[in-house]
């Protein structure tokens, strides 16, 4: 059984020819960290989602997923903000396309401390402001909002998959918010 949100353009790639790619070549990927902001715009949450993994542990990740072919990384962030969070989000999407960081995941542990048993990928990660109502994707079980001081508290972070509490590390220092 598949927990992977359903594609919606699946003619993109076949599973053979993405597994074929993925042993090839790394992979481009955007992240968005969805954020909540105060009045004056400093974060006050931070949207996480809460799905099982495929032995059945609970994870938190982010929203993420691949640029396809042609696809601006503007169209691609809010491809996927709408798909792991629905067309009601509204994210604010930034001006200019420039990342926070640009996180390196590898198939086995690293230098870099980003994980994914499935590929080399290469992960532009941003900040994106939400203004609307969030449902979380079809595979989540949950979208949790958080507090930065939730998000980052030892217990919350160790439920991160991949290195990705790290990231929400990076964007909360990013924001200047550093506990």
């Amino acid at each position: 059984m598949s927990v992977r949100t359903p594609d919606p353009y699946p003619g993109w790639l076949s599973d053979e020819d993405l597994f074929e790619a993925r042993g090839r070549l790394p992979m481009v990927y955007v992240e968005a960290v969805p954020v909540r902001l105060d009045p004056l715009g400093y974060v006050n949450e931070v949207g996480t989602l809460l799905q099982g993994d495929a032995d059945g542990n609970m994870v938190r990740y982010l929203v993420s997923g691949r640029v396809l072919y042609r696809e601006t990384i503007r169209a691609a962030l809010l491809r996927h903000m709408e798909k792991d969070l629905g067309p009601l989000a509204f994210p604010q999407l930034p001006i200019s396309p420039v990342p926070f960081t640009v996180a390196e995941y590898f198939p086995a542990p690293s230098q870099t401390g980003f994980t994914d048993d499935r590929q080399h990928a290469v992960s532009l990660a941003y900040i994106i402001p939400v203004t609307g109502e969030c449902e979380p994707r079809q595979d989540a079980l949950e979208l949790t909002w958080m507090t930065p001081q939730e998000v980052l508290s030892e217990n919350v972070q160790q439920e991160f998959d991949g290195g990705r509490g790290n990231l929400v590390r990076q964007a909360l220092a990013f924001s200047g918010i550093v506990l």
